[in-house]
């Protein structure tokens, strides 16, 4: 594999080993929701929280390519912690572009993200408004008083939180001129609380839950960046890749290990009436090729994606532009 950072094939040996120590609980949080804390000390320990967090800032300076292997290696062995991981890499991924987000504000949440497990994910989505890509305004306000905003609203669907030191909370500002505005939201701010919704069939321990804000003060340099409402919501073409591919990622690491416990339950079981293995059955073999093929396929998309993202050319189709 080839890769742009050179301490990488260290991390990526590094997370194969942490993917199988996962899998040994991954079966408990899942069935129980319990949250794996343990499993993101153990990241922080190994330098994987700072993949794609830049040099100057303590991390590695990653990009997608080497983001996206983590993220399916430790899919394969834990696909909760590699989904909040995921989301983690895309707010370091953001912090990394030029002019997007204030240095103070950078420097923050990178020097906490140095000293120990401080994870950030982006809080958009609301439970009466949806995704705010469908077009509607969120119902979360910033007003602004004096030196400091107010936030109050409901978000739901926050992957992580019991384990995030910060949301990127997007909200409505209450000015003449209304703006769709990005906040840094300290997860232990007064006012700031989770509501326990997350009861999905599967990646439970996500704990995808919702995040209540009740009048929820920051400073005003507190804001990440801000767009008139007027305007449908920016999204940055090599952002929204990295962001969609990174879960994709997810799901690579799930296949694969499925892949792996079908394949050594058909070796080793031989029902009575076959005598055989039924790895031996020439259309199960059949079958365990097509698997194959759709695995390879995934992976190569994945990457020709990530190379194209860190390469700087545009993923877009036909000159189109990806929003």
């Amino acid at each position: 594999m080839s890769t742009v950072i050179p301490e990488f094939p260290a991390l990526l040996a590094e997370a194969a080993r942490l993917a199988d120590d996962f899998a040994l609980t991954a079966a408990h949080h899942d069935a129980t929701g319990e949250f794996p804390f343990g499993n993101f000390d153990k990241l922080h320990e190994a330098g994987l929280l700072g993949l794609v967090t830049q040099r100057e800032h303590g991390g590695f300076g990653g990009g997608l390519l080497e983001a996206q292997a983590v993220v399916a290696e430790i899919g394969r062995g834990e696909p909760s912690t590699a989904l909040v991981l995921a989301m983690h890499y895309n707010g370091h991924y953001t912090i990394s572009k030029p002019g997007k987000w204030p240095q103070h504000l950078a420097e923050r949440v990178t020097q906490a993200n140095r000293e120990g497990p401080a994870l950030i994910n982006a809080a958009q989505a609301e439970p009466r408004v949806g995704s705010p890509a469908h077009g509607k305004l969120p119902e979360t306000i910033a007003r602004r008083d004096g030196d400091v905003w107010r936030i109050t609203g409901h978000k739901n669907c926050v992957t992580g939180i019991p384990i995030l030191k910060w949301v990127n909370l997007l909200a409505l500002t209450d000015e003449n001129e209304p703006r769709l505005a990005s906040f840094l939201v300290a997860t232990d701010a007064k006012g700031f609380r989770v509501e326990k919704t997350w009861n999905a069939a599967g990646m439970r321990a996500t704990a995808s839950d919702d995040i209540i804000l009740d009048d929820v003060v920051i400073p005003l340099e507190d804001l990440i960046e801000a767009q008139p409402a007027s305007e449908p919501l920016r999204r940055e073409e090599s952002a929204t890749a990295f962001f969609f591919s990174s879960i994709g990622a997810v799901y690579q690491g799930v296949a694969r290990a499925a892949r792996d416990r079908l394949v050594s339950f058909l070796a080793t079981h031989a029902p009575a009436s076959l005598g055989a293995p039924l790895s031996t059955v020439p259309r199960i073999q059949e079958g365990l090729g097509e698997i194959e093929v759709r695995l390879a396929t995934s992976a190569r998309l994945l990457r020709s994606l990530a190379e194209d993202v860190d390469a700087g050319r545009s993923v877009g189709t036909d000159g189109m532009t990806v929003r």
